[in-house]
């Protein structure tokens, strides 16, 4: 049972004025490391194709391809620079991170701009001629906001496209909201203020209530609602953030240490720790770099099959499709799982089946590739991912 809508509007009013100070004080402080900690410095930019939103990427894109964080600013503000610092940081951890409003926008955003932010990635990936064109992981999308923005992440972390779900010092306002956390189905983190954020006993309400099963995640560090996203690099909060998507957006369980087991790397310290259903298994996934077509071999395509992530019951796997030496029009893959394993949900691709022998077909906006180009597609699934194999033929 929550606090009730006095909690709620506390909520809102302070994530109201949190957002006015930042804005009072500028995009970010003058100690901040300009391009982020990380190897690909970064920066952001906009897009005549993503009105009112503010796009943050690597200045130089690394060869490997770029996993998407979308993010709700706090207030539901549409300022894309109001948490700038941490969203530079996690770009420059190779993410292509895209806020919610302009640079130093005005006005409130939607839940929809997210969803717009996630067609725009996939779009651009497609678009020959985009500078991100085949150089974005569509099989890694987190959906992520501070405060109010947190909320628009709740409300479409059920898009089949996303792999996991971050809230930054939010919670649901009203039990009448509790079935967003009923339909959730991905992996969730959740980093919260402490005792003296107004979020958390929202945020603790929404833990009690996930389902039975979901992989979680909740780390609370007592610096209040306002989280650290100013400070260098986005603080704490930022090295958090970048851990947590290295670990489930690239399959770096070096990281996910940092999450996993009562002996994890934010156990024992500032941070106070609750974990449910959490594990390193599975095999990281390899995503491909982006490399000049092959001059030889007859294949059609080839599908390379990975379990990104497994827990007990319960698995996300994703399929990577490159074409061979020419150019696909569609195509195909055939899936063959272990025993006991079935498809639960499908994103990136069109599935048919649930056991045994499946097939995945690209969906309407990956189908065609260049010679040498790839595109992913990812599912989850009850049981075990481990073992199956994947085949890929022209459509």
């Amino acid at each position: 049972m929550r606090g009730g809508r006095t909690i709620g509007a506390g909520l809102t009013a302070v994530a109201v004025a949190v957002t006015a100070a930042v804005l009072a004080i500028g995009a970010g402080p003058a100690d901040a490391a300009v391009g982020g900690s990380g190897p690909y410095p970064a920066d952001y930019e906009t897009s005549a194709g993503l009105p009112d939103h503010t796009v943050y990427r690597p200045q130089n894109l690394p060869a490997e391809r770029l996993p998407v964080l979308v993010w709700g600013n706090g207030g539901c503000a549409s300022n894309g620079t109001a948490q700038v610092n941490f969203l530079r940081e996690i770009a420059s951890h190779g993410f292509l991170a895209i806020a919610n409003g302009a640079p130093n926008g005005s006005g409130s955003t939607t839940a929809r701009m997210l969803t717009q932010s996630i067609d725009w990635a996939f779009a651009e990936n497609a678009r020959a001629g985009s500078r991100f064109y085949g150089r974005i992981d569509t099989s890694a999308v987190a959906v992520a906001g501070f405060s109010c923005g947190g909320l628009e992440a709740y409300a479409v972390s059920d898009d089949p496209r996303v792999t996991t779900t971050l809230i930054f010092s939010s919670g649901l306002l009203n039990d009448a909201d509790d079935y967003q956390l009923r339909r959730l189905t991905k992996p969730i983190a959740y980093v919260i203020g402490g005792p003296s954020d107004i979020a958390y006993p929202n945020a603790i309400d929404d833990w009690g209530k996930l389902p039975s099963g979901l992989p979680a995640f909740m780390g609370n560090l007592d610096v209040g609602h306002g989280g650290t996203y100013d400070q260098a690099n986005g603080g704490e909060f930022g090295r958090v953030a970048v851990l947590y998507l290295r670990w489930r957006l690239k399959g770096d369980t070096a990281a996910g240490t940092a999450f996993v087991g009562a002996g994890c790397g934010l156990c024992g310290g500032p941070w106070q720790v609750r974990q449910r259903n959490l594990s390193l298994g599975g095999t990281p996934p390899t995503t491909p770099p982006v490399s000049p077509p092959p001059t030889g071999g007859t294949a059609a395509c080839t599908a390379a099959y990975t379990v990104q992530d497994q827990w007990n019951g319960g698995f996300v796997a994703s399929v990577a499709v490159t074409a061979g030496g020419a150019a696909l029009d569609g195509w195909r893959v055939t899936l063959a799982l272990p025993a006991g394993a079935s498809v639960t949900s499908v994103w990136s691709a069109v599935g048919s089946g649930t056991s045994g022998t499946v097939t995945m077909a690209n969906a309407a906006y990956n189908g065609q590739l260049a010679p040498g180009r790839s595109t992913t597609f990812g599912f989850q699934g009850t049981g075990t991912g481990g073992g199956a194999t994947a085949t890929c033929a022209a459509a």
